[in-house]
Formats: C-alpha cells, sequence, structure tokens
C-alpha cells in the first residue's frame, strides 16, 4: 500500500511565501511522476508542477518565476516553495505520483489528502 502525505499549507497574505512537503511511503519500487495539482472551489484540478520522467520538470504558466518544485528521491519527497503569493493561488492542494510497486508493475495513480493554501488580499 503506498500513501502520500502533505504537509505546509497554511493563510498567508499577498506576496507572501510558503512551502508545501509530500511524502511517499509504503511498496514503493521505483517513482516515475511526482508532482502537485490544485483545486480551487467551483474549479477544476489543475496542474501546478510536476516532475516527470528523466528529472525534467513542468509549470502551469501561471506559477512560473513563482514557485520552485524540488525532488529528493532518496527520500521519496517532493517540495514546492511558492513565493510570491496570489489570492488566485488560494486552493486546495494535492500531492500526485505515479508510482510502481515492483519491477512489472505498469505504475497507479495515487493522491494526497490536500492542504489547503489561503492567500489573503
Amino acid at each position: 500500500q503506498v500513501q502520500l502525505v502533505e504537509s505546509g499549507g497554511g493563510l498567508v497574505q499577498t506576496g507572501g511565501s510558503l512551502r508545501l512537503s509530500c511524502a511517499a511511503s509504503g511498496s514503493i519500487y521505483t517513482i516515475n511522476v511526482m508532482g502537485w495539482y490544485r483545486q480551487a472551489p467551483g474549479k477544476q484540478r489543475e496542474l501546478v508542477a510536476v516532475f516527470v520522467s528523466g528529472g525534467i520538470t513542468n509549470y502551469s504558466d501561471s506559477v512560473k518565476g513563482r514557485f520552485t518544485i524540488s525532488r529528493d528521491n532518496a527520500k521519496n519527497t517532493v517540495n514546492l516553495q511558492m513565493n510570491g503569493l496570489k489570492p488566485e493561488d488560494t486552493a486546495v492542494y494535492y500531492c500526485h505520483a505515479q508510482i510502481l510497486t515492483g519491477r512489472f508493475d505498469s505504475g497507479s495513480n495515487y493522491w494526497g489528502q490536500g492542504t489547503q493554501v489561503t492567500v489573503s488580499s
């Protein structure tokens, strides 16, 4: 069984910073993709930033230059440093990972429970 546990959300004023962390645990053979999505009230879940195969990072245009994703492969963790926060960044942030639990496993998608980020104006 695989679990993703997030931490680091909270309330911050416009222009402030927060750091989100996500740790994967359980029966992990390898992690192909790991990153962050967010969902604001009344909106669809959207990509924020993600590590894909080969260590390549993808960012949403709305966060480029403000958010930085980092990963520790040895610890199966991914972090999201969020600077210059805006009210429109307010959302529940979800950690996502595509994880193989064995050598011949095709991989499954896992999600964390979500952490609330609120940016006040």
